[in-house]
């Protein structure tokens, strides 16, 4: 099931520059022991995060815990095929969610190190950004 939000107050929104800076938020393993953290700034859809925790979850065959850490709330619009220039904007097609450098993506518990690590990897690749395994310090 594709993560997307209930309700949005603006159903477009401009698409926004570039993504600077480092994540003062959400960058530390709170709540399991294990996270992958983003390396790069970017925009990660909801597919993408959907297709990460399939990854995650099929290789560690449901045993622990995982929590995503992101949630696609940014409203990303296309225009049809074939779609003369001018006649608006187009209709919202996916949902992505802003990432900085430095941003926990998931984490995962009740697993050992090696099977987090390798998970996480596997997750890892379905990233349009750099990431890397980090272990709570």
């Amino acid at each position: 099931m594709l993560m997307m939000p209930r309700k949005v107050k603006h159903r477009k929104v401009q698409r926004g520059g570039r993504i600077k800076g480092v994540a003062t938020k959400g960058n530390k393993v709170s709540f399991g022991s294990f996270g992958l953290k983003a390396m790069s700034n970017g925009l990660v859809s909801a597919r993408q995060i959907e297709a990460a925790r399939r990854a995650m979850t099929r290789y560690v065959q449901r045993g622990g815990r995982i929590w995503i850490r992101i949630f696609p709330d940014k409203p990303m619009t296309k225009k049809g095929n074939e779609t003369p220039m001018g006649k608006g904007k187009g209709s919202v097609d996916h949902f992505v969610a802003r990432v900085k450098q430095g941003r926990m993506l998931f984490e995962m518990d009740g697993v050992a190190e090696s099977v987090a690590k390798e998970a996480m990897r596997l997750a890892s690749h379905k990233m349009s950004l750099k990431c890397k395994f980090v272990k709570k310090d």
